[in-house]
């Protein structure tokens, strides 16, 4: 196939051009699914801080999904950068321009949304240690309210003891 395509330089330029298309379709891709996990990563942000956990495993299933997605595109788009760009055909040096901005700003949105998920971390690592430290309170209040009642009971055994 290949050599006939070298045969019809025409037809061997409507693939290139074919791969240089469906490279800027992948790319508009990408951009979409880093944009939508940036948005989760800020909702999850805010609902973290509220506490609301029932929303934060919701938002989590939702990222799963696009991360799902993003690596298939990502799949998808390994032949194309093993390619030399430079080497790449392109209907138009506007088409080229706007592919190479549209991927500039997918990798400005990976930084983004690792910047966010490290944060989310952080915020979720002190929810549970300000949680932890409730339960501990809680749970010394326990025992405290225990050892009370158990003296007590000590105390009020004889004279119930003594009226029989």
């Amino acid at each position: 196939m290949i050599l006939e395509l070298l045969k019809c330089p025409y037809a061997f330029t409507a693939l290139v051009m074919q791969t240089a298309e469906n490279l800027v379709e992948l790319i508009r891709k990408k951009h979409g699914v880093l944009s939508q996990l940036r948005e989760i990563g800020r909702r999850q942000a805010e609902v973290v801080t509220c506490g609301e956990i029932t929303a934060v495993l919701k938002l989590l299933a939702s990222k799963q999904e696009l991360i799902s997605t993003l690596q298939e595109l990502e799949r998808e788009l390994a032949p194309h950068y093993a390619q030399d760009p430079n080497r790449r055909a392109w209907p138009s040096p506007q088409e080229r321009a706007a592919c190479a901005e549209q991927a500039a700003a997918c990798n400005s949105l990976l930084e983004e949304i690792v910047r966010l998920e490290k944060l989310g971390a952080e915020k979720m690592t002190s929810r549970r240690n300000h949680v932890a430290e409730q339960l501990q309170q809680v749970h010394a209040a326990t025992q405290v309210r225990s050892a009370y009642e158990a003296q007590r009971h000590r105390h009020e055994l004889p004279s119930a003891t003594l009226q029989r």
